[in-house]
């Protein structure tokens, strides 16, 4: 991410800051933007790849086949990963000191474990519960996303002392 889109998008995300100033440090308000854009990317992918892509239809992978809400899950991901990464990396957490490498490969272990919390959620509330796949997803989303914040904080971008 070049300096110039940085700053603008700082700009743009920090504009409106001085509403929740009283509330909320700069960072989690930060978190909460990027987070909610990278939710709302998310959402809209999962949507368009559930409806249209796999259009509600099981999707066969030859070793398997995957039911279209899982297909998804699993198309959608890494590229909101990459997003929220670069995101958390250059807007949330820029004072961290922590190399790039570290940063990313304790993003990814994060990423993993939230990615199974969403597969396990996903499975036990579309599967199980017979609920809708879309809400469902943001069901799962508001899940990982609080797991996300905590380990993100203290672990993925954790400033060392």
């Amino acid at each position: 991410m070049t300096e110039t889109v940085k700053n603008k998008l700082l700009e743009i995300i920090d504009y409106f800051y001085f509403i929740f100033k009283r509330f909320i440090p700069i960072k989690t308000y930060r978190y909460a933007i990027c987070g909610g854009s990278n939710v709302t990317f998310d959402l809209i992918l999962y949507f368009v790849f559930f409806h249209f892509v796999f259009q509600k239809q099981n999707f066969d992978i030859i070793v398997t086949t995957l039911s279209p809400h899982i297909a998804s899950l699993f198309v959608v991901y890494p590229i909101t990963f990459c997003t929220g990464f670069l995101l958390n990396r250059h807007i949330v957490f820029q004072d961290s000191t922590l190399p790039l490498w570290t940063q990313f490969f304790r993003y990814l272990f994060v990423g993993i474990t939230a990615l199974i919390i969403s597969y396990i959620s996903m499975k036990i509330l579309v599967d199980w519960l017979n609920f809708y796949p879309t809400p469902s997803r943001f069901i799962t989303i508001i899940i990982t996303v609080l797991y996300g914040y905590i380990m993100q904080t203290k672990y993925s971008f954790k400033i060392e002392d």
